[in-house]
């Protein structure tokens, strides 16, 4: 039948199969041309879901060791109000334990945490071992809320933590100098070492982020 309308249309066997070879070719040429615009724009949906994934470290990302050597992700305390000081035994401000323990009690049922990082970097401040600070936390002024290791908060040797505070709000002037994170782990506000724990604008502050929806 096909070599009969080929001969009506003056279509020899050889031209009639050149055609059909050329018509296969294209329909081979689109199928390739398809599969590669699938793989190319599945690469693509896979690097974009990659990225959107991916986002940049917070203060809550972090895993340090408490007082006791016991390692703690930060990421714990996610959903909570976490104030970050950075303390020490044998400062002027040292006894401004005092106030951020009883900060911690008052607040701590409202989701207030409280994390101490005691450090030795203001003129040898903080020379005790962790065992000794444990000790003397506890003994003069009861200290509850979360202690860790003894770290460097300032300067080339600044543990990770610290450098990414600085980087957002500026470094540790002093011992005590405390850090606000809200409850989805941003850093929120730096306020300076002198600035008390029953200070009236610092605890407006801590309040404003407890209540926030």
């Amino acid at each position: 039948m096909l070599r009969c309308i080929a001969i009506a249309l003056g279509l020899t066997p050889l031209m009639l199969g050149c055609n059909a070879a050329d018509r296969h070719a294209e329909r081979g040429g689109e199928n390739s041309h398809d599969q590669r615009h699938t793989q190319s724009q599945a690469t693509t949906d896979e690097t974009t879901m990659a990225t959107s994934h991916a986002r940049t470290p917070g203060p809550l990302d972090f895993t340090m060791n408490r007082l006791d050597g016991t390692p703690e992700h930060l990421g714990a305390y996610r959903g909570r109000v976490v104030l970050i000081v950075n303390t020490a035994s044998r400062c002027g401000l040292t006894p401004q334990y005092e106030g951020l323990q009883r900060l911690y009690e008052a607040k701590h049922r409202d989701g207030l945490v409280v994390l101490g990082f005691p450090a030795n970097d203001f003129m040898g401040q903080e020379p005790g071992s962790n065992e000794q600070i444990a000790a003397f936390c506890e003994e003069n002024y009861g200290v509850t809320f979360p202690m860790f290791e003894k770290i460097s908060v300032k300067g080339a040797g600044a543990h990770p933590l610290f450098v990414l505070l600085t980087e957002a709000t500026g470094e540790p002037s002093w011992n005590f100098t405390k850090y606000l994170i809200d409850r989805e782990g941003r850093i929120v506000r730096r306020f300076d070492p002198r600035t008390r724990p029953d200070d009236p604008e610092f605890v407006g502050a801590v309040e404003e982020l407890l209540t926030a929806v």
